[in-house]
């Protein structure tokens, strides 16, 4: 009863017994700790499940659905795999040595000197090649080779900009419509021949033709070229460009670095003497010039001294029409002028047949482009500098042009003509002084107006350094040696040669058994026949026309032989007509290819084979003949050939051998053959060349 009373008095009924209480409770909290540990795990295993489970399906929905920003982008290694696989750019500064280019490649020299040999180039690690080369070189090894620009002040290498020179123009190419709107050009005159034929006469009458005209003055010569004027029998003025050059020196030299300033060459022929030896070299240059360019060039003929007693003009046409140069009156083409310089007569007829001769050739030019000459000499005057005298051959030269010449630049600070007074500009075939060079150019070289003065200097830069190259290296010289290398390039299709004997019935035997070595493939071509001396002349005049000089039964003059040491021209005397004949027919041969034959020499039989360290060995015995060092090997297995190659190593005992002969042992060695078997059998050969005959 109480303790229902109790209970129902609001006590609970585990206070009313507390000490049994105390001992329940842990077991409960225990249960109860559980219990919150189980849901909050179960918690969390939901929530992991929740939040993985949308993941996994979204990720491809997202891709499918509008991931195409990720999805492209992602990809990248297709689009850097031409950028690995590009070939990486060596930068060299000119000249190009051979071990610095193995250095940058990452190579041992004698592997850069090993590719040199198979491209047929033998240089040394200190020798330099050229560029062409050189990119040949770094293609085959994976590399891109460019050669080294840098300007002024500038650290870091630039990228290359490449400068265009204005090309030549070509008028005889151009449709006649647009010739003929073309404005004419005066004619440039050489005057050439014997030095006591009276060519400073002549030159010395004109003078007095320019006077007369109404020139008032003085003409000074400062320059070697001058401009005179000629009034017609119409009443027209033509102006003519008269080139008052030492003889025929300075026209050889302009010529052989391939500039013809020269538009009409005038041979002159003393009437009382005939042709002259020195005539005969200025008919060679003239015919060599007009086979360069045949259709604007032209030879004409002044027979001086006619007023003498012993003058023979029907002799002198004799002596032209033998050497090719027919006169007109004669029914050939060239025109023949008899003049006496020191009493005038003739002088107009030979000034109105060179203004002909000028029309007929129709001599136009541009003279809106940019100018383009030939330098006639250059000096080096105090207070003025370095200059040159040049004859500007297309366009209008202007005060204030930027130029190139040669390995030379600059530009116009002033423009002086031949009367020494200074003028803004000059036309086509106008000779004027040119001030404003850095240096002295030599006779002949080209002079281009560039468009400004950085790309003249670059353009002079890149020059000097090609010439330093060749300078370092050494050009080509042609000799009777090297000729046929020469034609195996496709450089050379004949001989020429420069003959000079001591009389002239040497000369014409000499010719004629040249002339009847049979050959169908080599032709001789003699582009000067002349008796005399070697002189400067001659070697100058085998420059232009890439010859060797043969000289029977005479010498060279002191200045000849420095100038053929200096031009790399090739001399080649001789006392003995047949030494002289089998010299030149060995050359002409040597223009043939030789005919390679194989010619067998040993046979050896492997006996055994030796596995040496790093390679093996084949021990053989010499079958029959003999086992040379330096033939080639073919190997042979059950009669099959396997390889065919040099000898690398030819060995008996342990001593190095050139040769082992029928019937010893020795230990053989091929090049890139390891597969020796015993049994094998190996033959050596040797090849050889057997020249062509004519």
């Amino acid at each position: 009863m109480a303790a229902d009373s109790t209970s129902k008095s609001g006590i609970p009924a585990d206070e009313s017994k507390p000490k049994k209480s105390a001992t329940a409770k842990a077991p409960a909290k225990k249960a109860a700790v559980k219990k919150t540990a189980a849901d909050a795990a179960a918690k969390l295993k939901s929530a992991a499940a929740k939040t993985s489970k949308p993941r996994e399906p979204k990720a491809p929905k997202k891709a499918a659905a509008g991931a195409a920003a990720p999805l492209p982008v992602k990809p990248v290694a297709p689009v850097a795999a031409p950028e690995d696989s590009a070939p990486k750019v060596i930068v060299m500064k000119p000249p190009i040595i051979v071990k610095e280019l193995a250095e940058k490649l990452g190579l041992k020299p004698f592997q850069v000197v090993h590719q040199l040999m198979e491209m047929n180039i033998f240089a040394t690690l200190n020798q330099k090649i050229e560029e062409e080369v050189a990119v040949k070189i770094c293609q085959a090894k994976g590399f891109k080779f460019e050669v080294e620009r840098r300007e002024k002040g500038a650290g870091v290498h630039k990228v290359e900009q490449v400068i265009e020179i204005p090309p030549k123009p070509v008028i005889q190419d151009l449709p006649k419509e647009a010739t003929t709107t073309l404005p004419l050009r005066p004619p440039v005159v050489t005057v050439m021949g014997h030095v006591d034929h009276g060519k400073t006469s002549l030159i010395d009458a004109i003078r007095k033709t320019r006077v007369a005209a109404g020139e008032a003055g003085g003409i000074t010569q400062h320059i070697g070229a001058y401009m005179v004027e000629h009034r017609d029998g119409q009443g027209v003025t033509h102006k003519i460009t008269i080139l008052d050059t030492p003889g025929h020196e300075a026209f050889t030299a302009m010529r052989a670095r391939g500039t013809n300033v020269t538009d009409i060459a005038i041979i002159l022929v003393a009437a009382d003497d005939g042709i002259m030896p020195t005539t005969l070299e200025a008919i060679s240059h003239a015919k060599a010039a007009l086979a360069a360019n045949p259709h604007h060039f032209a030879i004409m003929v002044a027979v001086n001294k006619i007023d003498l007693p012993g003058a023979n003009l029907d002799r002198v046409k004799g002596q032209l029409q033998e050497k090719g140069l027919a006169p007109e009156d004669w029914g050939g083409t060239t025109i023949c002028c008899p003049v006496s310089a020191t009493k005038g007569i003739g002088i107009n007829e030979l000034m109105e047949n060179i203004l002909l001769q000028a029309e007929m050739l129709e001599l136009r030019t541009d003279v809106q482009q940019s100018a383009r000459g030939a330098v006639i000499e250059s000096q080096i005057d105090v207070g003025r500098g370095p200059n040159a005298t040049i004859i500007v051959q297309h366009g209008t030269l202007r005060v204030g042009d930027a130029f190139i010449c040669g390995s030379y630049w600059g530009k116009v600070k002033a423009l002086i003509d031949d009367h020494g007074n200074s003028i803004k500009s000059a036309g086509p075939s106008t000779p004027v002084r040119v001030l404003g060079f850095n240096g002295s150019p030599s006779p002949g070289e080209e002079f281009t107006v560039m468009r400004n003065e950085r790309e003249a200097r670059q353009v002079a830069e890149e020059r000097t350094a090609a010439d330093r190259m060749t300078k370092l290296g050494g050009g080509r010289v042609v000799t009777l040696e090297n000729l046929f290398a020469s034609i195996a390039e496709g450089q050379k299709k004949t001989l020429n040669v420069v003959l000079k004997t001591d009389v002239q019935g040497s000369l014409e035997a000499i010719v004629e058994a040249l002339k009847k070595i049979p050959s169908e493939k080599v032709e001789l071509n003699f582009i000067l026949t002349a008796v005399g001396p070697v002189s400067v002349n001659d070697v100058l005049l085998a420059k232009a026309s890439q010859a060797v000089i043969i000289g029977f039964g005479t010498k060279t003059d002191n200045s000849a032989a420095t100038a053929a040491k200096r031009e790399e021209v090739q001399i080649k005397l001789f006392s003995i007509i047949y030494e002289l004949i089998d010299q030149v027919k060995e050359a002409m041969v040597g223009l043939l290819e030789p005919e390679t034959r194989e010619s067998h020499a040993g046979k050896a039989v492997v006996k055994k084979v030796f596995d040496l360290t790093k390679y093996p060995v084949a021990g053989c015995l010499v079958e029959s003949g003999r086992i040379a060092r330096s033939g080639r090997a073919r190997v042979l297995r059950k009669g099959q050939h396997i390889y065919d190659g040099a000898i690398q190593t030819l060995k008996r005992f342990q001593d190095d051998v050139s040769e082992v002969r029928a019937g010893m042992e020795c230990g053989i060695r091929l090049g890139n053959f390891n597969d020796y078997l015993e049994g094998d059998t190996i033959e050596c050969y040797v090849l050889e060349k057997i020249p062509q005959t004519l």
